[in-house]
């Protein structure tokens, strides 16, 4: 499982690239708002929609579905026209409109309105997660790689400041002022990221003689990273609503807020790891601890097998998208990012349609399906294992 040569902690080159911090508190500001806030928010607001708009049961489903159409739309544009991945103009506008979408859900109770609504929050997600994940691989390339962990860790950041802000509107608030305070919360977020700068230029491309033939190893980690979506989904939108069953009390009111803590380290930490172990083999094992995080509320209940179900798939989710990102990077994949990002987002479409018919004696049998996924996926992964090409020339 040892890297074929030892990475040094920092390269040559940066001591010449310039202080990477800016970059990681920008891209991380930008990922926490995209995803933490913008994409993630809608969890734990949705049980206050339910009660106190009166939102039946089959429009909240509806409307993450739309979120995840939204985030496939995006996607696919920046497959379609890659300059925009290159462009700050694109990612403050996309900024600012998922915090417009955000603002505007409290000022309508149509169904169709929160729908178009989530819709185009998915889509401006999926673009800012793209230009900044662009802009952090190849502004922190010549730096620590846990470095780009860090600016990954945003998205646990987003996800705890979105749900420590429900928690603390729900108590004496509506989901209209949740809404509102989430929509203030981007704003704040997307002012940090405000200069966080996508690279101006797409770098060359290599000849397709000099083009290294990776295409087995990405096949199989685009397989994982779709199987992944699909598990991930699963877990990402039932598991909450699962442990609020089987441990009634702050853990299960608290567990969104405890998955977000668990992410905001792990991508460092995945990183860090990375020093000394290969990518795809921690995918494995990161895939593989997160499917028995997914599977804990569905064999026992409790408040520890809560906690640790919390703790596991916060630890684990975005780590097994930093390391997917990278491996696709380091493979010399053309558009590996947007390939990746849009087989991820079909996952989490097709991931509700497989629970729903498993939904009518609790979530069970859901939670176990999302396990079972994200173990073939973690298989998936340790294909991409079998004689890795780790001798690359690293390319953001």
């Amino acid at each position: 499982m040892n890297q074929a040569s030892a990475r040094p902690d920092v390269t040559p080159a940066a001591s010449r690239a310039g202080s990477p911090w800016p970059t990681v508190l920008r891209g991380a500001a930008a990922l926490a708002a995209a995803m933490g806030v913008g994409r993630f928010a809608y969890t734990p607001i949705m049980p206050l929609m339910h009660a106190q708009a009166g939102m039946p049961e089959g429009l909240g489903a509806s409307l993450a579905t739309a979120n995840y159409v939204g985030y496939l739309a995006g996607a696919l544009l920046g497959i379609a026209a890659p300059a925009l991945l290159r462009s700050t103009a694109v990612l403050r506008t996309a900024l600012l409109v998922l915090a417009a979408s955000l603002a505007s859900m409290p000022l309508t109770h149509n169904g169709g309105t929160w729908w178009a609504l989530r819709l185009v929050a998915g889509a401006a997600s999926a673009l800012v997660f793209m230009i900044s994940t662009s802009a952090m691989l190849a502004g922190l390339a010549a730096h620590a790689e846990h470095l780009t962990g860090w600016a990954f860790g945003g998205v646990g950041a987003g996800i705890a400041l979105s749900g420590v802000t429900v928690l603390a509107v729900q108590q004496a608030g509506s989901w209209q002022t949740a809404w509102s305070a989430c929509a203030a919360l981007a704003v704040l977020l997307t002012a940090a990221a405000w200069n966080l700068s996508p690279r101006g230029a797409a770098p060359a491309a290599p000849a397709a003689a000099e083009r290294p033939r990776t295409h087995r190893w990405f096949a199989a980690l685009l397989a994982s990273y779709l199987l992944e979506g699909v598990g991930y989904i699963i877990a990402g939108t039932f598991l909450v609503a699962a442990l609020q069953q089987g441990a009634p009390g702050w853990i299960g009111s608290g567990a969104w807020v405890v998955v977000g803590l668990a992410a905001l380290p792990s991508c460092a930490l995945w990183m860090r790891l990375a020093r000394h172990v290969s990518r795809p083999a921690l995918l494995t094992i990161s895939l593989s601890l997160q499917a028995v995080g997914i599977a804990l509320p569905a064999l026992s209940g409790g408040n520890v097998p809560a906690l640790a179900a919390a703790v596991l798939f916060g630890a684990t989710f975005m780590g097994v998208s930093t390391m997917s990102l990278a491996i696709g990077t380091h493979l010399r994949i053309p558009r590996a990012i947007a390939l990746l990002t849009t087989g991820y987002s079909l996952g989490q479409i097709l991931g509700p349609l497989l629970a729903a018919p498993l939904l009518h004696n609790g979530y069970h049998s859901a939670l176990l399906l999302g396990a079972a996924l994200v173990l073939a996926a973690a298989c998936a992964a340790a294909v991409c294992c079998i004689r890795f090409p780790h001798h690359l020339t690293h390319t953001a």
